[in-house]
């Protein structure tokens, strides 16, 4: 994962400085799309936000070292000062003033290091699909991306479902993944929290589209599946996880634009299940077959 230390290392250069993502995709060796998707998956926060952290965290030393707010905040890119401390309280929960107090609390983000963590006691089930063009066919609603904690839009859309209509829908099932999937789609590439995106309850069809149901046309590619039963959230939340910070990085293929997909079946009791997750892909440039 050097390259992608490098990418870092251009951010830490000079925090003073905008720089653009897709100049550290490029030093990442790979699409801005897929330095985004993998950067959030990785770090836990999207690259702007880890960007506005990480020029936050030396901002405040600046303050600290008794740097006036104005100069610091032009310095930083702030348009004014009611701006940047406006920015300050929301990392600090405390003003400049309040910061330079004897005991003020402040939170800091470190600079991130990433390393490829090879361990043999971990089975990935996964195969690769070169897929025809099909279609989803369902029901969606367009709901805030919630990087952290219950997502109550998701939760309230689901609830909203009648299941009725979610069992003719299952009318149309014809295809892998099999039965009703999740899918996200649609998603804005900088993965801001509170941006927006298509959430779908639907089933993959070689179906027309259907009348009374949202359809997404979907084409012909390649995807990676990934396969894993266990203890039920868990076994889902590790399936994510381990995709982006083993498989991923250790296989010639990049994250692409397109509908993620995940089938899910849980045991009576909910405590046990099994899952698919299908994500789309693409050969990075010069790998061989």
């Amino acid at each position: 994962m050097q390259e992608w230390n490098r990418a870092v290392e251009l951010i830490e250069h000079d925090l003073t400085a905008n720089v653009e993502v897709s100049t550290l995709a490029r030093t990442a060796l790979t699409s801005e799309y897929h330095f985004r998707r993998m950067f959030s998956s990785l770090a836990g926060l999207p690259i702007s936000e880890y960007i506005r952290r990480r020029r936050l965290t030396a901002a405040t030393a600046e303050i600290l070292e008794g740097g006036t707010v104005l100069d610091v905040a032009v310095r930083y890119g702030y348009g004014s000062a009611e701006a940047f401390a406006r920015a300050f309280k929301a990392m600090h929960g405390l003003t400049p003033s309040e910061a330079r107090q004897p005991g003020a609390v402040l939170h800091s983000q470190p600079q991130l290091r990433f390393h490829l963590r090879v361990e043999g006691n971990t089975d990935m089930k996964h195969r690769i699909e070169d897929k025809p063009a099909f279609r989803l066919i369902g029901l969606k609603a367009r709901v805030p991306l919630v990087h952290k904690g219950p997502n109550q839009a998701i939760i309230d859309f689901q609830r909203s479902l009648d299941p009725a209509v979610t069992q003719h829908m299952l009318d149309f099932a014809d295809i892998q993944p099999s039965g009703p999937v999740s899918v996200t789609d649609n998603i804005d590439e900088r993965r801001s929290e509170g941006s927006e995106l298509d959430y779908w309850h639907a089933v993959a069809s070689s179906r027309p589209p259907q009348e009374g149901f949202d359809t997404l046309e979907v084409p012909a590619g390649l995807w990676v599946v990934f396969e894993a039963e266990g203890k039920f959230p868990e076994v889902l939340q590790r399936m994510w996880a381990d995709a982006a910070t083993e498989w991923f990085p250790a296989n010639p293929y990049r994250w692409v634009p397109g509908p993620e997909m995940l089938s899910v079946q849980v045991e009576p009791g909910g405590t046990h299940g099994s899952g698919q997750l299908w994500i789309p892909i693409e050969r990075e440039e010069g790998a061989t077959s």
